[in-house]
C-alpha cells in the first residue's frame, strides 16, 4: 500500500514537472498543462487514488498560501493603494459572491441558499499569478500589478470569511442578525488574533540566528495563526493574512541576509509544490467529479456553468469600467483614482482569472454538503475558463493597448542598482578619510566598485558617482558598504522612487554578497 501511493506521488511530482516546462515552452500559465495533464494521468489504473481529504485543504494549503501571499505585500504600495484596492477586494468580492449564489440558486434551486454562497465564496477571489507574471514579462504599469496584488490578497480573506459563513449556515440555521454578529467576531477576533501572533512571532525570531531554525519557524506561524483561530471561531484566514503582513513588513530587520536567502528559496519551492499538486489534483478529480455529476442532464451543467462563468466576468468588467471610477466621489481625497486610465481598467477587469484558492476552498468542501460534486464541477469549469480564456488572452490585450512598458523596469532597476553603489562609495570615502581603511585596500574596492557602476551609467547613458558612516579588515569593509547599499535600498523604496519587487530583488543580490563574504577568506 505505501509502496502504491509512493508510485502515485512519484507520477505527481513527474507531472508537475512536465506541467512546468510546457508552460514556458508555450507561454501560457502553468495550471493550464498542469490540469490538463492532471486529467490524462487519470486514465492511468491507479491514480484515482490520488486524493487529498477536504480538511487537509482547508488546514493545510490554505493557511500555507495566504500566509506567503501576505508576506509578501508590499506595504506602501498597498497604502497608496487602498482605496482602489479595497474597492476591488471588499465591493466586487462581496457582489461577486451574492450575484453568484443569486445566479446558481435560481438555475438550480435544489441546491439551497447556503451551497450556493459556498460556491459564490469560492469563485469570487482572484488569483494574481498568472495575470502578473504575465504583466511583469510585458512590462506593464507597475500600479497595475500593485492593485491586482493586494486584492487578490484582500479578497481571498473576504472570500474565505464569506464561505466560512457558509459552512456555518450549512450545519445550524443562521438569520441576518446571527449572520452579522458572527461576522464581525469572526473578522475582529481573527485581525487582532493575528496581530498578536505576529507580535509574539517577531520577538521569538529576533532572538535566533540559526536559518534552519528560522525556516521551521516559519513554517509553524501559519498555524498557530490559523488553526486556533478557527477553533474559537475566529476567522483563521484573516488571522493568518495578519500575522503575514506584520511579519513581511519587519522581515529585514527581522532576518540575518542568511535567513532571508534560505527562507526564500524554501518558501519558492513549498509554494510551488502547493499551487501545482492542487491543479493536478483538480485534473484527476475531474473525471470522479463527471461521474458524480452524471444524474444532473448535460444541458442542464452547461447553462449553469456559463451562467456562473458569465456572471463573474461581465460583473468584473462592469464593476471596473463603470463602478470602480465612482469611488473617487467617496469622502476624502483619492488622488489615485485619477492616474488609471480607462484601458488600464479593462486591464483589471480581464485579468479575473481563478486559480489555487478557488481550487482549495472548493475541495475543501465538506463530503456531507448537498451537491458537493456539482460544486466542485462548477468551481473547476470557472478555473479552467478563465485560465484558458483570460489567461491566454491577456497579453495580446496588453499589447494592443500599448501598456507594455518594459523599459520603466529596467531603468528603475539600474537606477536603483547605480544610487547603492553611489552610496557604497561615499561609505568607503568616509571610511578611507577617517583612517579606518588603509588607502590600498580602499582603492582595490573602489576599483570594484567602479566598474560596476560605469557598466550600470552605460545602460542608463549616465556618467557620474559619489557619499555616508566604520568596521575594518576585508569582511568589515564589505559588510560597511553592503550596509550603505541596504540604507540606500530602504530610502529609495521609502521615498517612492522604486517598488518592492525592484528592492526585494537587489536585497536578494546583497544577501548573497553578504553571504559570500561571511564564508570567504579574511
Amino acid at each position: 500500500m505505501i509502496e502504491e501511493y509512493l508510485v502515485i506521488g512519484v507520477a505527481i511530482a513527474l507531472i508537475m514537472l512536465a506541467g512546468r516546462g510546457l508552460a514556458r515552452w508555450a507561454g501560457i500559465p502553468q495550471a493550464i498543462p498542469l490540469v490538463l495533464l492532471g486529467v490524462a494521468a487519470s486514465l492511468v489504473p491507479g491514480m484515482s487514488k490520488a486524493v487529498v481529504a477536504p480538511e487537509v485543504v482547508l488546514n493545510v494549503y490554505l493557511p500555507l498560501l495566504v500566509y506567503r501571499a501576505a508576506f509578501l505585500t508590499a506595504p506602501r504600495e498597498a497604502k497608496e493603494d487602498a482605496v482602489p484596492i479595497s474597492v476591488m477586494a471588499f465591493g466586487l468580492t462581496c457582489v461577486t459572491a451574492l450575484a453568484v449564489m443569486l445566479a446558481v440558486h435560481l438555475a438550480v434551486p435544489r441546491l439551497g441558499w447556503p451551497a450556493a454562497l459556498a460556491l459564490g465564496a469560492a469563485v469570487s477571489p482572484t488569483d494574481p499569478v498568472a495575470a502578473t507574471s504575465i504583466m511583469q514579462r510585458l512590462g506593464a504599469p507597475r500600479r497595475l500589478v500593485t492593485i491586482l496584488e493586494g486584492e487578490s490578497l484582500v479578497n481571498d480573506a473576504v472570500a474565505l470569511t464569506l464561505f466560512g459563513l457558509a459552512l456555518t449556515a450549512l450545519s445550524k440555521p443562521v438569520t441576518a442578525a446571527d449572520g452579522a454578529v458572527l461576522l464581525l467576531r469572526m473578522v475582529a477576533g481573527g485581525v487582532l488574533y493575528g496581530l498578536a501572533v505576529g507580535w509574539v512571532m517577531a520577538r521569538l525570531r529576533l532572538q535566533i540566528k540559526d536559518s534552519g531554525a528560522q525556516i521551521v519557524i516559519s513554517l509553524i506561524t501559519p498555524f498557530i495563526a490559523y488553526l486556533p483561530a478557527e477553533h474559537f471561531g475566529l476567522s483563521g484566514v484573516l488571522a493568518t493574512i495578519t500575522t503575514g503582513f506584520y511579519l513581511g513588513t519587519r522581515a529585514q530587520g527581522l532576518l540575518p541576509p542568511a535567513s532571508r536567502l534560505t527562507g526564500t528559496a524554501f518558501w519558492d519551492i513549498l509554494v510551488f509544490l502547493l499551487e501545482s499538486s492542487l491543479f493536478v489534483l483538480l485534473g484527476l478529480k475531474i473525471r470522479q467529479v463527471m461521474t458524480d455529476v452524471s444524474d444532473y442532464s448535460v444541458v442542464s451543467l452547461i447553462w449553469t456553468a456559463l451562467v456562473v462563468v458569465a456572471v463573474i466576468t461581465l460583473l468584473r468588467l462592469l464593476w471596473t469600467m463603470a463602478v470602480f471610477p465612482l469611488a473617487k466621489w467617496l469622502p476624502g481625497r483619492h488622488l489615485s483614482f485619477d492616474r488609471i486610465a480607462r484601458a488600464e481598467r479593462l486591464v483589471m477587469g480581464w485579468a479575473g482569472m481563478r486559480g489555487a484558492i478557488t481550487l482549495a476552498v472548493a475541495l475543501s468542501l465538506p463530503l456531507t454538503v448537498p451537491n458537493r460534486p456539482l460544486l466542485i464541477f462548477l468551481a473547476a469549469v470557472v478555473v479552467l475558463t478563465t485560465l484558458l480564456g483570460q489567461g491566454t488572452t491577456l497579453a495580446p490585450l496588453l499589447r494592443r493597448l500599448g501598456l507594455g512598458e518594459s523599459e520603466k523596469s529596467v531603468v528603475e532597476e539600474a537606477t536603483a542598482r547605480k544610487a547603492t553603489m553611489e552610496a557604497a562609495l561615499a561609505r568607503l570615502d568616509q571610511l578611507n578619510a577617517d583612517g579606518k581603511v588603509d588607502d590600498h585596500k580602499a582603492d582595490v574596492f573602489r576599483q570594484v566598485l567602479e566598474l560596476r557602476l560605469n557598466t550600470v551609467r552605460q545602460l542608463l547613458g549616465d556618467e557620474d558617482g559619489s557619499e555616508t558612516p566604520g568596521d575594518t579588515g576585508t569582511r568589515g569593509l564589505r559588510k560597511q558598504l553592503i550596509r550603505a547599499q541596504r540604507e540606500k535600498l530602504d530610502e529609495l523604496y521609502s521615498s517612492g522612487e522604486i517598488g518592492a519587487e525592484t528592492q526585494r530583488r537587489l536585497l536578494h543580490e546583497l544577501d548573497l554578497e553578504d553571504r559570500r563574504r561571511a564564508s570567504g577568506p579574511h
